[in-house]
């Protein structure tokens, strides 16, 4: 119940979309913030009847509010679970005493277990601000983080959220560490998998600052917004599901950790890691192939770095009882042609459709990731694993479990690409020597990829071919014309997108 303190206030509801943020809105001259001393961008508790939450408190100094009025943003009103017209009260933070670990990092001092575990369940709960959060993800950005520190970080993120249990005693799973625009194999691994009689549950992520997600590719095929009893029923059907993992907060603080990380530009090899096999362990899984590609715009750039990574990989999946299998690729150029969610979703189709043209490249990577899971499981000998695979896939066995996979998720429905189109041309004739894939991924981001399902790029200069002066070496494509005009302009600024050589 709220207690008579002075600080009761009526809700008002203006629609205020802030995303993830709790965001409260005061009067500057209301009596709460007078008395309590509030000021703009304090973190406050907010109170009704049995439920807080933690938000950050804005100030207004029109009439738009009464006094005696709070707002919250369509995100505060969701958690608080609370009604226009509702009573509250708003009181001051207690401090927050793990951040002194945040502080001791700063200086030097290793993180021990207890630390972690206070610090991602402060975060869990909404006690730390972006600024805190912030601090946190640089003091163990870079190098910073030790081998048993990664242990329990995520070891800590395993706990913060939902965790999924299955009677097999053999889960399988797969993750790419990203970076490498297209190469969307889970849609191919999942069905073949599957359809080889072992169980594959894949979870996996939307788009954070790339042009597509796996969950997000998905998406235009399928529904990936399941409950946790709809994930086991699809897998109890099926063998494998192809689910978003934001929906049934499998690590929820991973989520909140990394838009913070990537809003900072940070790479941290130490939380990749924990963000990865935390959500793994809570999918339930057992055994994960983890593929690293590298090239000089991946986002591993070096053999030596894939190496350390591949080292922590599996001495973390290890001391969790995971068995982690790394695949090093090549990350030199996009996989397949479609970079964004439908024209990705294309790709996938086409090599489960076994059509002619179907993306080589990525059946290759597909079946490769498949063949491991399926000798490591023990359901072909070592070194027949590629032939089981390409077997599975080749017959339609695997379209036909795509297809059921879809259907008990919710139904299937065919992808396309969006209206607007622009071919970009080769302004000399030669051999394609390089590609961006940073900017390439850029431009189809400004195309509206992926919030436009149908924009993105059709990528058609692989390196080595050759290309005649005229000819198209990608193809934008947008919803409208403004966001075709964003690409476009970013593309004229940019140089060398795609390197040709002379013959």
């Amino acid at each position: 119940m709220i207690q008579d303190n002075g600080n009761i206030l009526k809700l008002r509801k203006l629609g205020i979309d802030t995303h993830t943020e709790n965001i409260i809105f005061l009067r500057a001259d209301s009596q709460v913030c007078r008395s309590e001393g509030f000021t703009a961008n304090t973190r406050v508790s907010v109170n009704s009847g049995n439920h807080s939450i933690i938000a950050t408190l804005n100030v207004i100094t029109s009439e738009i509010i009464d006094d005696g009025e709070a707002v919250l943003s369509e995100e505060g009103f969701k958690n608080l679970n609370v009604q226009e017209g509702d009573l509250i009260t708003v009181t001051h933070l207690q401090p927050i005493l793990s951040f002194s670990n945040v502080r001791a990092k700063m200086f030097g001092k290793k993180f021990n277990e207890n630390a972690i575990i206070r610090i991602i369940s402060d975060i869990t709960k909404g006690l730390y601000s972006k600024i805190e959060i912030a601090a946190f993800v640089t003091v163990c950005s870079g190098d910073n983080l030790a081998l048993d520190e990664v242990i329990y970080l995520t070891k800590a993120m395993v706990n913060s959220g939902s965790r999924l249990t299955w009677d097999s005693k053999m889960i399988m799973d797969k993750h790419c560490v990203g970076g490498l625009p297209g190469n969307r194999t889970t849609p191919i691994v999942v069905p073949i998998v599957a359809a080889a009689g072992l169980i594959i549950p894949k979870t996996s992520s939307r788009a954070i600052t790339s042009p597509a997600g796996t969950a997000d590719v998905i998406e235009t095929m399928t529904p990936v917004d399941l409950t946790l009893k709809q994930i086991k029923e699809v897998v109890r059907k099926e063998n494998g599901c192809m689910t978003w993992g934001g929906a049934v907060k499998l690590s929820p603080v991973d989520d909140i950790i990394i838009s913070v990380e990537k809003a900072l530009d940070v790479d941290s090899a130490g939380q990749m890691i924990a963000s990865v096999i935390s959500k793994k362990v809570a999918a339930g899984s057992t055994h994960t192939i983890i593929d690293i590609p590298v090239g000089p715009t991946a986002k591993v750039r070096s053999k030596e770095e894939a190496f350390l990574l591949e080292y922590y990989f599996k001495a973390v999946g290890l001391s969790i009882g995971m068995e982690v299998e790394v695949l090093i690729t090549d990350g030199s150029q996009p996989v397949g042609r479609g970079i964004g969610p439908a024209l990705e979703a294309m790709d996938v189709l086409a090599v489960l459709r076994n059509e002619p043209d179907a993306p080589a490249d990525l059946k290759d990577r597909a079946v490769q990731l498949a063949s491991l899971m399926l000798e490591r499981a023990g359901v072909t000998p070592k070194g027949e694993g590629v032939n089981r695979a390409l077997e599975i896939l080749d017959s339609g066995q695997a379209l036909d479990k795509f297809y059921r996979i879809c259907h008990a998720q919710g139904g299937f429905s065919e992808p396309a690409p969006a209206m607007l189109h622009h071919d970009v041309t080769a302004l000399t004739s030669g051999y394609v020597k390089s590609v961006d894939n940073r900017k390439l991924a850029k431009v189809a981001k400004l195309a509206g990829a992926p919030k436009s399902p149908g924009a993105g790029i059709f990528f058609r200069a692989k390196i080595g071919k050759y290309i005649q002066k005229g000819d198209p070496l990608y193809t934008i494509y947008s919803e409208t014309q403004g966001e075709l005009s964003y690409a476009l302009t970013f593309l004229h600024s940019s140089d060398h997108i795609v390197e040709l050589t002379p013959a």
